[in-house]
């Protein structure tokens, strides 16, 4: 099957390449192909990366406070990231897809900084960072790319801090997760909701009943289709529109 094929449903996962080609998802990828390496050239990185899983939904990948030594891709499911107020309340920070890097804002204070969590079966590769820190010296590209991940955690960050209405908020995220999925070969139309309205609503800073109500709404102006955790976004051009004032483009 191609890659253009495939459906964010069922727990998508990357093919694992072969002796000379990158997973189909790895985030590390084009930054090697850029600098000439190829996955034969490349033995050190691959001496680096260990596969590991499958962690189960509501497993811990790791939790604040843990000793930071590696980050992982995602190669199948979605990890949720999230924190504990003072009450004990959870704040959820983001959602990480297959082909993204969890455990970068781990790297200054060498100790995770939040907690991880898997929301359905979630399988890693995980990469020891001392290691890939030490390549990236040799690695230009590499080390880049490195730069890239950090900067686009950084901004996932802000983007819901602004003061915007409920309707942008989802807008928003739906066309956010859309081209996360199509930027890894996935369907970036039909969607397979792994967190739950109320994890969504925590995201994005809304109540639940809030979120519900919004893509029922969205859903009767034609710009989304949804079936329970199935969503179909029908007018792509009205839901980015509407998401513009967020995502800045």
């Amino acid at each position: 099957m191609s890659p253009t094929a495939r459906r964010p449903r069922h727990n998508p996962i990357a093919d694992d390449g072969d002796a000379l080609h990158f997973c189909s998802t790895c985030a590390f990828s084009d930054a090697c192909l850029s600098q000439g390496y190829n996955k034969s050239d490349l033995m050190d990185l691959h001496v680096l990366v260990e596969h590991v899983g499958p962690f189960h939904e509501g497993e811990h990948i790791f939790r604040e406070g843990d000793e930071f030594n590696a980050i992982a891709a995602v190669r199948a499911g979605t990890v949720k990231t999230y924190v504990l107020d003072a009450t004990g309340h959870e704040q959820v920070l983001g959602f990480h897809l297959p082909g993204e890097i969890i455990g970068l804002n781990a790297i200054s204070q060498s100790r995770y900084p939040c907690n991880a969590v898997a929301l359905d079966t979630v399988m890693l590769c995980r990469f020891s960072f001392p290691k890939m820190a030490l390549l990236a010296t040799r690695m230009p590209g590499l080390q880049a790319q490195l730069f890239r991940l950090l900067s686009q955690d950084i901004g996932k960050a802000a983007l819901l801090a602004g003061d915007y209405s409920a309707d942008q908020r989802m807008a928003a995220f739906l066309v956010a997760l859309s081209r996360r999925f199509a930027q890894r070969g996935f369907s970036g139309t039909r969607l397979h909701l792994t967190m739950t309205r109320t994890d969504i609503a925590n995201y994005l800073r809304l109540a639940p009943e809030t979120v519900s109500r919004v893509l029922r709404r969205l859903q009767e102006e034609g710009m989304v289709k949804v079936d329970r955790r199935e969503l179909e976004i029908i007018d792509r051009d009205r839901l980015e529109a509407l998401a513009m004032a967020v995502l800045r483009n």
